[in-house]
């Protein structure tokens, strides 16, 4: 109790300023506007699967990347790329685009609010290298053959090969009408020089026509009557006004450097994207509610300490969340209300952990004191090991999956803060006055037996093991035939959410059939009349095929004029192998990850036998995608990762106690230790698993298709890693430890106190 005072100031400091920093995200528009900008700036910003948008990621035309490398370096070509990006964009009016790098050659573009990028998407797209060439004279053999820009090969032009004047001394380019006809034009200015070196070109060239080409285009080629001194011109054609107006656009925000390719887009309706916020807040709040209302059950008044202190921690995390300025997503509140249930984790271990104590008739302080002291290294270990999974899915995953992870290593954090000092401050004041006398924690009786009398849980140990290796085999095999059901992340192609007014799937079906489009697959989503509709890559299709969109969309409203369109994703080849690599690599990193601190922490055969189980809990979930249908996408490999870090925690908890006995209880039979160490353990590992079960299942009931493929895999997954930690993790311990022995080598590493005391025994 010493220093009490002290130690609630500045954890309710801290506490209250996270709040503080929460509470702008949930001020009304009038009254944010009243306040200073430092403070209502820190708010939660919306990912696209939240407030409807487009995202398109650009990737650089190789080719012309490396032929420029002999002048610039990659880097170089990549910033002036990303400039001019951000300049035509801005061009646009759109409101806050968002235009980051990603890796060496890709540019991520976001564009909130835009329910269809096709215009956007053509002016990146487009290169925009604006020359001058003079028209070759008959007499001349050598030269350059170029089509007019809207003529479809049938008026061509041949042209000097030399360029008179390159496009970048444009210095601005604006629509006008012509005053004589009244056709669009562009009016374009010249910088200094450029306009010095055009006098002198149409001075020395009268008579000669002289082409105006862009990107490999002619576009008009005008005969010069007379010198051109003023440093501007007209550039004139078959314009459409918006054509005329897009063309000043891209002259004025400059060419780019090297061609851009669109190899995924994704677009969000507003409307989907309001039900996805609608639907997050539900399943979160009555998963929350669950929650608390279990602990209140199990635990009573103890209970609603760490009911506090979960409120607290879903506080904190807003308000991390919030001074980071993150970008909030589907996943990431998936993120949240999964942190919910495990961070009810620590406090569940710590309340065991003092009731063990109380039992030894320790006064109420003094168990208070040991058992958080007890509680604190598998509190740790189990954090930093689901921490080394989380990680992984932020470096190797990409948009809403980042965002999941953030969220969930945010939770891990602020849920370690509050369970070391909120609750225990909270169970401190609780038993002020009554420190010298007993603790009584309420929990469930059944249960408790088992704690204090061990069931021989080791003697079901070959049965269980051959029944998990079985299971596992017979997954390994479903997952090469029939296979798992790949979403279009893994498998590329393109995928168009479709609402009609209760059109039937056999009526669409034979629609599309009709349409041309007899390879695309039909599902049915949601309510009658909603449906997923996927078309596969196209042979050789290397960018994304937004003709097939166009195509699919016209076919649909050729049936029904009213049919709405609030989602679509399109991605290429190369971004769905990129997928598929980097979805093995993170799973093999985690792996390695965990092993290496388990081994570090504890010992090789603790840390093999906890990468066994994982890997034997991973193959029945993946046997769990082929036999459901659940689609498997970035989502499920976040569920993935996700649960090697879930089971990994449960199996840390066990072997922690396994540890802790056999350094108590050295010459114990292994069989007998293993059996108390699990039965010590398994008040928590099932009241864990329910409290994570009740957070998830009404996300996995009501959370629609854009989470099922994470919600759901993950409920299956908790009760694998839930039985693993029981059946599985300590037999293969034992056959470890059996080998162990046999070649004569201690269980445990010799602790820091017992080498001390060597030190003190050797004379």
């Amino acid at each position: 109790m010493k220093g009490f005072y002290q130690r609630a100031a500045i954890c309710g400091l801290l506490v209250l300023s996270m709040l503080f920093s929460a509470v702008p995200n949930l001020l009304p528009s009038q009254l944010a506007k009243q306040l200073p900008a430092w403070y209502t700036e820190n708010t939660l910003s919306l990912g696209l699967d939240l407030q409807g948008g487009s995202h398109l990621l650009l990737q650089v035309d190789k080719a012309a990347m490396k032929l420029s490398n002999d002048e610039v370096i990659t880097d170089e070509i990549m910033e002036s790329t990303l400039e001019v990006v951000r300049r035509r964009l801005d061009e646009t009016g759109l409101v806050e685009p968002s235009i980051t790098r990603q890796g060496r050659e890709f540019i991520l573009v976001q564009m909130p609010g835009v329910a269809d990028p096709a215009e956007v998407r053509e002016l990146l797209g487009t290169t925009a290298k604006m020359t001058f060439h003079w028209v070759a004279d008959r007499s001349q053999v050598s030269g350059l053959t170029m089509d007019r820009w809207d003529s479809l090969g049938e008026e061509r032009f041949r042209l000097e090969s030399r360029v008179a004047l390159e496009g970048q001394h444009i210095s601005d380019a604006h629509l006008a009408f012509n005053q004589q006809t009244g056709a669009p034009v562009v009016n374009f200015t010249l910088d200094a020089e450029g306009a010095k070196r055009f006098a002198e070109l149409t001075r020395a060239n009268i008579g000669r026509a002289l082409a105006i080409v862009l990107d490999d285009k002619v576009i008009t080629a005008p005969v010069i009557r007379s010198v051109i001194g003023g440093g501007s011109g007209e550039i004139s054609g078959s314009f459409t006004p918006r054509e005329a107006g897009d063309l000043a656009l891209l002259l004025r925000a400059g060419a780019l450097p090297v061609p851009l390719q669109v190899i995924e887009e994704r677009t969000v309706g507003p409307d989907l994207g309001s039900d996805a916020i609608h639907m997050g807040v539900t399943t979160g709040l009555i998963g929350a509610v669950l929650v608390l209302a279990f602990m209140l059950a199990v635990y009573g008044s103890w209970g609603l300490i760490a009911c506090v202190a979960l409120m607290a921690n879903l506080g904190l995390i807003i308000g991390v969340l919030s001074l980071l300025r993150a970008t909030l997503t589907l996943p990431g509140i998936a993120g949240i209300i999964l942190t919910l249930g495990m961070a009810v984790d620590a406090n569940i271990l710590i309340n065991e952990r003092i009731k063990e104590e109380a039992r030894k008739g320790y006064s109420a302080a003094m168990a208070l004191k040991e058992g958080f002291s007890r509680a604190w290294s598998t509190i740790l270990d189990s954090n930093i090991t689901t921490l080394i999974a989380v990680s992984l899915l932020f470096f190797f995953g990409s948009g809403p999956v980042k965002g999941f992870a953030v969220t969930i290593g945010i939770g891990l954090l602020t849920s370690l803060f509050t369970s070391i000092t909120l609750t225990r401050l909270l169970m401190e004041w609780r038993i002020r006055g009554k420190a010298r006398g007993t603790l009584q924690i309420a929990g469930i009786p059944w249960l408790e037996g088992l704690s204090k009398k061990a069931p021989n849980l080791m003697a079901a140990r070959r049965f269980g093991l051959a029944l998990s290796l079985a299971l596992s085999i017979v997954s390994v095999g479903l997952f090469f035939q029939p296979g798992m059901k790949y979403g279009i992340d893994f498998t590329g192609g393109t995928l168009v959410e479709v609402h009609t007014d209760g059109m039937p799937s056999e009526t669409l079906r034979h629609q599309l059939v009709l349409g041309g489009l007899a390879d695309a697959s039909l599902q049915e989503s949601g309510d009658t009349g909603q449906y997923l509709v996927r078309l596969p890559l196209q042979q050789g299709q290397q960018a994304v095929a937004n003709a097939q969109v166009e195509q699919l969309k016209q076919t649909v409203l050729a049936a029904d004029a009213d049919a709405e369109f609030p989602r679509t994703e399109l991605v290429g080849p190369k971004v769905s192998g990129d997928f598929s690599d980097m979805t093995l690599l993170a799973i093999l990193f985690a792996g390695l990850g965990m092993l290496s601190y388990l081994w570090w922490r504890f010992e090789s055969h603790f840390a093999l036998a906890a990468t066994l189980t994982i890997a034997l809990d991973l193959t029945k979930t993946i046997g769990f995608f082929v036999l459901t249908g659940v689609e498997f996408n970035l989502t499920a490999v976040a569920a993935l990762l996700a649960l090697i870090g879930y089971s990994v925690n449960d199996k840390v908890v066990v072997f922690d106690c396994i540890r802790e006995n056999l350094r108590l209880t050295p010459h114990k039979p292994m069989l007998q230790l293993l059996n108390e160490s699990i039965s010590s353990t398994l008040t928590r590992t099932l009241f864990t698993s329910v409290t994570t079960l009740l957070a998830l299942l009404p996300m996995a009931i009501a959370g629609g298709s854009a989470v099922s493929s994470f919600a759901i895999p993950m409920l299956f997954g908790v009760v694998v890693g839930t039985a693993s930690s029981i059946f599985i993790a300590s037999p293969i311990l034992y056959l470890l430890a059996q080998r162990r022995e046999r070649r004569g080598l201690p269980q445990l590493r010799p602790s820091a106190e017992e080498i001390r005391r060597e030190l003190e025994l050797m004379p």
